[in-house]
């Protein structure tokens, strides 16, 4: 079936010119087009928005995977960090991440680079990272009672009112005054409006953007994601409560994390088209393998290749249709969840407090898309600057000078420190993180500790540093 396949009836878009029928009224339906924490959010935001109007809603979303399950089947391809910051936002909405959602909280992150090692504290409580898993676990890990960081908050949406379908939606339909929605299994139903929050991991986006619905889905890049399992002992022996970052001069790689998480540890790699050989380079690489017993990397007890959003949809969103996630825009790099809270929420107060036309979501829902694009944009500099640290050995000897002396210290602002932890975690904006890189004291200790830590009596005093931080 063609998706949005347009009527040629003459009347079939005269209600949608003048924008009459398009507001949400009692007994409208709204198909929420995955299930994942853009979706899910979007569905518990609209029906608790409906619910103070007293506007009776029906909300189905339309979810193949059971997040309930091991494996490929509940995988939603994701490192799976969640900020401080993130949970408390999340806590005002009512939003309360349970403890067995959290797989394990992480105080500090263990920076490895060629010159040394150093262990970054959280500056502050707002700041302090959880691990969770966005599906349930690979497909080697035991039964459990836990439950995915996916899962809880679709299990939050159907407590509000939402109805979980395990169908996959293959097509989408204009009718004169709805959206139908066509499924594999020849399952259709009719919606007043429809959110697209599959990610861009399905091929459905593929299908919507085109010349009969004017959106550009995202520009993508791909990453590496595995797991290895090392069982909770092994990883509180060798890397402890913290996220262990790897900052190498591997062309194309711009981050690279080991993450603790239950009995096993994911390995999340972001750069420009990861590929086989960039992968073989890092494994191979010494900072990579002496986190692991005896340098020896273990098999991985499963691994993807999934892709993830780089730039922002032009334009997300349609008549009766809009992107919210990863299908419409999301941080460069980082803080994908917090995006999807941003995005869904704007989407939900929006369709539900206006209209579900075009022009509506172009005034209050496009500027906050533009502005986490613009934002992204300085983020892509910031990477650039970052990329070239990277590259010079010289330069990475006073990163970890400056870093090590800050965390050795009892100063108040420890602003390397800072600035590394936030391009980490993504806890802070990127124009704030290019700002605060900009400020004369950060600039002038940088330049100090460039010269400082490439005089020959300084470097072997800063490694020591650095190894007693490790």
């Amino acid at each position: 079936m063609a998706i949005l396949r347009r009527r040629e009836s003459a009347n079939a878009w005269a209600s949608l010119s003048d924008g009459a029928g398009q507001t949400l009224s009692d007994g409208s339906r709204i198909a929420v087009i995955g299930g994942g924490p853009a979706g899910s959010m979007f569905s518990y935001f609209a029906l608790k928005f409906a619910e103070t109007m007293e506007l009776d809603l029906a909300v189905d979303i339309y979810e193949p995977r059971h997040f309930t399950h091991r494996g490929p089947a509940g995988c939603n391809h994701c490192g799976g960090i969640v900020s401080e910051s993130l949970l408390q936002r999340l806590a005002t909405e009512g939003i309360h991440l349970p403890s067995h959602v959290v797989q394990r909280g992480m105080e500090s992150y263990t920076l490895h680079m060629d010159v040394g090692t150093v262990q970054l504290k959280a500056p502050g409580l707002e700041k302090r990272i959880a691990a969770v898993y966005r599906g349930n676990g690979p497909r080697e890990s035991e039964p459990a009672d836990t439950i995915s960081f996916d899962g809880y908050l679709q299990q939050l949406a159907t407590e509000q009112g939402a109805s979980v379908r395990h169908h996959m939606v293959t097509g989408l339909e204009r009718t004169a005054d709805r959206i139908r929605v066509a499924c594999a299994d020849g399952h259709s139903a009719d919606y007043e409006l429809a959110v697209i929050a599959t990610g861009i991991n399905s091929h459905f986006l593929d299908l919507l953007c085109g010349p009969v619905a004017p959106i550009r889905q995202p520009a993508k890049t791909t990453t590496f994601i595995c797991e290895f399992r090392l069982g909770r002992e092994r990883i509180e022996e060798i890397l402890g409560d913290s996220m262990h970052v790897f900052l190498l001069d591997i062309p194309g790689l711009e981050f690279a994390a080991l993450i603790p998480k239950g009995d096993f540890v994911t390995l999340c790699m972001l750069g420009e088209e990861i590929d086989d050989e960039l992968i073989r380079r890092f494994f191979e690489s010494r900072e990579f393998r002496e986190c692991f017993p005896q340098a020896v990397v273990p098999p991985h007890a499963c691994h993807c290749l999934p892709r993830i959003n780089v730039s922002t949809a032009r334009v997300p969103y349609d008549d009766r249709i809009v992107l919210i996630g990863d299908s419409g825009t999301t941080r460069l790099f980082k803080d994908g969840l917090g995006a999807a809270y941003r995005t869904s929420k704007a989407a939900a107060r929006t369709a539900v407090d206006r209209w579900v036309w075009a022009k509506v979501f172009e005034e209050p829902y496009w500027p906050l898309c533009r502005s986490i694009d613009i934002d992204n944009r300085i983020g892509k500099f910031v990477f650039s600057v970052s990329g070239l640290i990277q590259k010079m050995r010289f330069t990475r000897r006073a990163v970890l000078r400056m870093t090590a002396t800050e965390q050795a210290g009892d100063r108040e602002r420890k602003r390397m420190s800072e600035i590394l932890w936030d391009i980490f975690s993504g806890s802070a904006p990127y124009k704030e993180i290019l700002g605060r890189t900009m400020h004369p004291v950060y600039v002038g200790g940088l330049l100090w500790n460039l010269a400082a830590s490439n005089l020959s009596p300084e470097r072997k005093r800063t490694s020591n540093t650095a190894g007693q931080q490790a």
